[in-house]
């Protein structure tokens, strides 16, 4: 039977590139751009034309190319594990072993033991010529291996959404009547899901979209279907005297069937076993690689004092309730936990994280000290602990030490790849402390691909927003206009969405009356909104209306001084010309000196941006271009750089020869770092 036209194009496409990886499968550098290359092709449209064939990665279907080769020489020659690990090019045999064994479901020392439940297909070529016979069975070996790696696809992507290994824990119920021992029973369920979600192999969705579906109606196909998850784990238990009874189902989403169920009662002293056990039986059940170090993780025990855990387990309850009263109990409770054991390390993470969401809500910083005594503590005893590496990573924050937060972040979300907490505090620390667009645009996607069910519409609005606001950042302004409009069908009272939407619409469009409609509407909900007010004042300052300008600008200010707030400093830039040509010299050069005060002291890599804006509105050409120069230098900056020469007062100089050539320069970066931005998330699967 002929295929139909598509499927047709598709398998001649993957017959033709399977041809090319098999031709180079021992060069263990030949990769994604070297096969476009041998293709003809852009990187960009090799990886849509794979991910259309396959559902996966260009990366992927190389290595999962090699595989199959190499299970071929594993059948056919008397190779070692290693010898065929290097001919297929893989450089580390134990990478090759662990991508082996995910691929087949188990080692590579195996085969030959099993009775395969697959073979290739195979032909009875006669044999004329030497050449000729050689050059057939290579032939089909290339044929073999691409129809049988698209009919392999087919049959997993029952979901193109969702990946082989993901997961969500849902709430675990409890079966008792004494409701005193829910925080028990969601401290089991929170120990479940924090030990799967250091498997880098899994990816688990948060607790927050899990929490979604605690009372839902709705199947485990649909729920899964909205996390975009292939597997569901059910529990539910309850303490009679000082046993623990506990049932944990694992569900084939998909299938809507039960793969896996366990029933286990145990004393109330052997809880972390219990934990651990779970953990890695759920792992085994879904073929999950757990590496040494992760394993080693899984089994830390955080403490030998049942009732200081007791302790902690309540104060966790409170915390994820949230409030400033629950953070303060839950505190008092961590204190007498620790004070019960000295060396629980996951108690003092715990706390300075807890006095470092205190101090979020206070103007004025009270617990700097607390966080980092209790953040050192917590690395004292439990030095490979996600908790303990983020929370020290708080505590530089907070000193504004920057540079020495990043490795512990960053360390903290390598031992804790599913932490969403983690991930939203590096996209939120590389948008507002170290600004770099990459980096903040790819925690956010990975961000949304772990919470993708917020609890309430109120949270997934502003996940959204948060998404859009790192996709125009980097310059994907179509798809950052789509999220925004998610964002405020989510919510359409989200002021800041309502904000983003008006400045994206002007990113895509340059319509200045579209951008105005919608910020007059949003400012007619609440006329006390800075954001909306400077926005204004911008747009007509830029569109010539020097009245209204001076008019938001007043009110934007006003609000700021009371406020004694310190933000949008180039308000004082347009305020000190719009006072200028009202003929006050004194107050003009007061909001001049004011950015120059901002500006000389800005640490972020925007500072000689600032400083050629100072000098272009000072009508001083040659150090505005000196700046210029200087900020070419930088990397990941945000989109809206790419606007400073569309400023009303840097126009005067877009003939000058030198700053059309350095600015030509610093677009030609974005747009650069653009393409290698989508390049790499579309590999990563995350656009």
């Amino acid at each position: 039977m002929a295929l139909s036209g598509s499927h047709s194009v598709d398998s001649d496409f993957l017959i033709r590139v399977t041809a090319v990886v098999m031709e180079n499968v021992s060069d263990e550098q030949f990769g994604v751009s070297e096969l476009a290359d041998k293709m003809h092709m852009s990187r960009s449209n090799l990886l849509r034309r794979i991910k259309h064939a396959t559902h996966q990665s260009a990366s992927q279907f190389i290595r999962e190319v090699r595989l199959k080769r190499g299970m071929e020489l594993l059948n056919d020659t008397g190779s070692t594990v290693s010898e065929v690990a290097h001919a297929v090019g893989f450089s580390s045999t134990s990478y090759f072993i662990k991508c082996f064994r995910e691929f087949y479901g188990y080692p590579p020392g195996e085969v030959g033991k099993r009775v395969e439940s697959e073979t290739l297909p195979t032909a009875d070529m006669p044999v004329k010529r030497k050449a000729n016979s050689r050059i057939i069975a290579v032939a089909v070996t290339v044929l073999a291996v691409a129809l049988g790696f698209a009919i392999y696809r087919a049959g997993r992507s029952t979901s193109a959404a969702a990946p082989e290994k993901s997961i969500a824990v849902l709430p675990f119920k409890n079966d008792s009547n004494d409701s005193t021992n829910v925080y028990l029973i969601n401290g089991l369920m929170e120990s479940t899901l924090n030990n799967l979600q250091q498997i880098k192999d899994l990816r688990v969705v948060s607790r927050t979209s899990a929490e979604k579906y605690r009372h839902t109606a709705k199947s485990i196909p649909e729920l899964a279907g909205e996390l975009q998850v292939n597997y569901v784990v059910e529990g539910s238990g309850q303490k009679i005297g000082n046993r623990i009874l506990l049932n944990i189902q694992l569900i084939d989403a998909q299938q809507d069937r039960h793969l896996w169920a366990r029933q286990y009662e145990r004393e109330v002293t052997d809880i972390f076993q219990l934990q651990q056990e779970i953990a890695k039986e759920i792992a085994r059940e879904v073929r999950a690689i757990v590496t040494w170090e992760e394993q080693k993780r899984i089994e830390q025990i955080p403490t030998t004092d049942l009732a200081a855990y007791d302790l902690f387990l309540k104060a966790a309850e409170l915390m994820r309730q949230g409030g400033r009263a629950n953070l303060e109990t839950a505190i008092a409770l961590l204190k007498q936990a620790t004070g019960r054991d000295r060396e629980f390390g996951l108690a003092y993470a715990v706390t300075a994280i807890a006095y470092h969401y205190l101090d979020v809500f206070q103007q004025q910083p009270q617990y700097v000290d607390s966080i980092g005594s209790y953040a050192d503590k917590a690395l004292l005893c439990s030095p490979t602990s996600a908790e303990s590496l983020f929370a020290k990573g708080l505590h530089y924050v907070n000193q504004k030490a920057y540079a020495s937060a990043i490795p512990y972040l960053e360390k903290a979300l390598t031992y804790n790849p599913n932490s969403t907490l983690v991930l939203r505090f590096l996209s939120d620390f590389y948008n507002w402390y170290v600004p770099n667009t990459a980096k903040y645009l790819e925690y956010a996607l990975q961000g949304m691909r772990l919470d993708p069910a917020a609890q309430d519409s109120s949270a997934a609005s502003y996940n959204y927003l948060h998404l859009s606001n790192a996709l125009v950042q980097t310059g994907f302004v179509d798809e950052s206009l789509r999220y925004v409009e998610q964002s405020l069908a989510y919510d359409p009272e989200n002021p800041y969405a309502a904000w983003l939407r008006a400045v994206v619409v002007y990113a895509k469009y340059r319509d200045s009356r579209k951008a105005e409609k919608l910020l007059l509407a949003q400012l007619a909900k609440d006329s006390s909104q800075m954001n909306i007010l400077q926005e204004l004042g911008k747009l007509y300052f830029h569109t010539g209306d020097d009245q209204a300008a001076f008019r938001y600008y007043e009110r934007f200010l006003r609000l700021r001084e009371e406020q004694k707030l310190n933000f949008f400093h180039t308000v004082d830039l347009d305020m000190a010309i719009l006072w200028s040509k009202r003929g006050n010299r004194e107050k003009s050069e007061h909001h001049f000196s004011q950015f120059k005060k901002f500006a000389d002291h800005d640490q972020s890599i925007y500072k000689h941006m600032h400083l050629a804006l100072y000098d272009a509105y000072r009508g001083n050409a040659s150090d505005m271009i000196d700046h210029l120069r200087l900020f070419a230098k930088e990397d990941n900056y945000q989109y809206w750089v790419l606007l400073f020469k569309e400023d009303i007062m840097v126009a005067r100089f877009k003939d000058n020869p030198a700053f059309k050539a350095v600015f030509d320069e610093i677009e030609t970066k974005f747009w650069n770092a653009n393409k290698k931005i989508r390049e790499t998330l579309e590999e990563k699967g995350l656009l």
